[in-house]
């Protein structure tokens, strides 16, 4: 039994070292991050130069893996179902992260499975519609949607997007009834908005911007708080007097839940190190987006407070 009791005592001992070196250590290979959409767009962009940057401050390597396809939820359930150990994260979006728990069960809680490290950046969404609808203002656009009822029809980047909720919010506030035409991704859609088969288009302002200055869309708003720096002129929807249809797309860096503090304490700074690079912030200044690089704890409050935002506006909408 003496033995016995050694035996175990020693492997105890063992897995404590084993631990404590790990986290000591960490990182001693390469990380991956996750990448919940296509290669090419914005998104993946912006994770790959933060990639390039956490790398060196990690002193191995960042591999951005894109698991795009279901509106990013087969994505987050991978690194949601990862090894807690600092090696897996995740580019979370307000997609999977808050309006698809908001209608339907997943395989992960976001509270319980997921840990946040750092929101990365905002971004505005803009609303911009053809010529042939004749209006120039959102209180313009407003008013033809009110005399034109279930006639407007508005394309967005899909089913359960920022772009499709704030259409719907755009319906709620201001007492209309716009159509909803979902496409695969913001880009898509602007074949069809540029040739008139829609009216108009919500999405982010840098994918729409160069149809704007061509003069082939006209720009109705902007929905950041603040004036867009790649479209200085377009008011925003609070500028309108609908400070409730204020809304940002945004990007943050998670884990599995249960990393361990000591590579916490190592992974979060290198992370805002990265993100305060100026480099970075030129690049996603050049997209019109802003960077936050804010805490764990502010990163995992504004989930919660745009669950609470957008979670009742997706169920009114009936999203499933």
């Amino acid at each position: 039994m003496k033995s016995i009791a050694a035996w175990i005592c020693a492997a105890v001992a063992a897995v404590a070292v084993n631990c404590s070196v790990s986290a000591d250590t960490y990182p001693s290979r390469a990380t991956r991050m996750i990448v919940p959409y296509a290669a090419g767009g914005p998104t993946d962009l912006a994770a790959r130069k933060l990639a390039d940057l956490l790398g060196p401050r990690l002193g191995q390597p960042v591999v951005v893996e894109n698991r795009g396809g279901g509106g990013g939820i087969p994505g987050t359930e991978a690194v949601a179902a990862a090894a807690p150990d600092g090696y897996t994260l995740l580019v979370g979006a307000t997609g999977p992260l808050v309006v698809s728990p908001s209608v339907r069960t997943l395989r992960y809680d976001v509270n319980k499975d997921l840990q946040p490290i750092a929101e990365i950046w905002r971004s505005s969404q803009l609303l911009a519609a053809h010529p042939k609808v004749g209006v120039k203002t959102f209180a313009e656009f407003v008013d033809h949607a009110r005399k034109n009822p279930g006639k407007l029809t508005i394309g967005t980047a899909g089913i359960g997007t920022l772009p499709h909720l704030l259409l719907e919010l755009v319906n709620m506030e201001a007492g209309v009834k716009l159509v909803h035409v979902p496409y695969r991704g913001t880009a898509a859609v602007l074949p069809n908005a540029l040739g008139g088969q829609i009216d108009a288009i919500i999405g982010d302002v840098a994918v729409i911007a160069p149809n704007v200055r061509s003069g082939a869309l006209v720009p109705i708003a902007v929905t950041a708080p603040e004036r867009s720096t790649l479209l200085p002129d377009v008011p925003t929807v609070a500028e309108s007097r609908y400070p409730k249809l204020v809304a940002e797309s945004w990007y943050g860096l998670m884990a599995p839940a249960g990393v361990p503090q000591d590579v916490m304490k190592k992974l979060v700074p290198a992370v805002q190190a990265a993100l305060a690079d100026p480099s970075f912030l030129e690049a996603l200044k050049s997209q019109g987006a802003t960077v936050v690089a804010n805490s764990p704890e502010k990163f995992g409050a504004h989930i919660r407070s745009e669950t609470e935002k957008w979670g009742p506006v997706a169920r009114a909408a009936g999203l499933k």
